[in-house]
């Protein structure tokens, strides 16, 4: 069974790899799968710290945009677009150290209010300091391709996932979810709760700001306070509730629903979409308290106790 499921990960993977070579990798499916990569990467990184340790950020976006505005101020400077690409990434990390040594001693609702309040300051900072729109070049535009950053995308959410995967067998990822499951108990067998929270704070800021950093390779034009909107930390947070918050696939099946039905949807039903969705949440929420992801668990339970008579 595991066997199997490792060789559909592969095949997948290889499928994703070879899209933009194969005639049907037309720029509409390409830019469909760009925002499913951008929304799998996001939730993942959001699911580090919510999923795993158990803290509920509702400032993510704050990461995301972060790692958006310093990618695309350094890039547009004409520094090396990797250097550029980890400086986003390193200055979200550099950021929730800073704001996760105090924040963390928070508990329950007011972390999560206080890293909302966080990411609120900051889109009306960026917007009141940098309020025009910011564009690509000339030469950069005539030079424009969505290949490469289709890649870039993909590449970033293998590595998210990777690191997730990892996390979910590691010592370290094992005493995440003990503080998850239960601070006092996780405490008293010798876990340091302060620093798993810190480290699954960290880690999911890096991420984050490597998915902004992506998003800010992405667009030609964009405002630089658009990163920073509340819409990013929700939009992620839906995914990994929907798609199973705490697992890893959660968040890939969460980005693949998501997207599917807001830009299906959005053509023909305009704003109903979003509607829609939040019914379809709820259901989720309700009927399938695990997720979307759960309705492969269950039918691979099924199959093995048929397997077992």
């Amino acid at each position: 069974m595991l066997s199997r499921r490792w060789l559909l990960v592969a095949v997948l993977v290889v499928l994703l790899l070879v899209v933009p070579l194969l005639p049907i990798g037309t720029e509409s499916l390409l830019t469909l799968l760009f925002s499913m990569f951008i929304m799998a990467a996001l939730a993942s990184s959001w699911n580090i710290l919510a999923g795993f340790a158990g803290q509920i950020n509702l400032g993510h976006a704050a990461f995301f945009g972060l790692g958006a505005l310093i990618m695309r101020q350094l890039w547009l400077t004409d520094v090396p677009f990797i250097v550029s690409f980890a400086a986003g990434g390193l200055a979200a990390a550099a950021a929730a150290l800073f704001i996760g040594l105090p924040a963390l001693r928070l508990r329950g609702i007011y972390f999560s209010i206080g890293t909302l309040a966080l990411a609120q300051a900051l889109e009306l900072t960026i917007a009141s300091v940098l309020p025009r729109v910011s564009r690509l070049p000339g030469p950069a535009l005539r030079e424009y391709n969505l290949t490469p950053r289709y890649y870039v995308a993909l590449a970033v959410l293998l590595v998210i996932v990777a690191v997730v995967y990892w996390l979910s067998r590691s010592r370290l990822g094992l005493g995440m979810m003990a503080v998850r499951e239960d601070e006092i108990a996780a405490r008293s067998i010798g876990v340091n709760v302060f620093l798993h929270r810190l480290i699954a704070f960290v880690l999911s800021a890096f991420f984050a700001g490597l998915v902004g950093a992506t998003f800010a390779y992405y667009h030609p034009s964009y405002y630089p306070s658009f990163p920073f909107t509340p819409v990013w930390t929700f939009d992620a947070l839906l995914v990994t509730f929907v798609g199973g918050i705490g697992t890893i696939g959660g968040p890939l099946i969460g980005a693949v629903f998501f997207v599917l039905i807001r830009d299906v949807l959005a053509s023909s039903l305009v704003d109903f979409h979003l509607v829609i969705f939040g019914v379809i949440f709820i259901l989720v929420v309700l009927v399938l308290p695990g997720g979307l992801v759960a309705i492969s668990t269950m039918r691979g339970r099924r199959w093995g106790a048929k397997r077992s008579y």
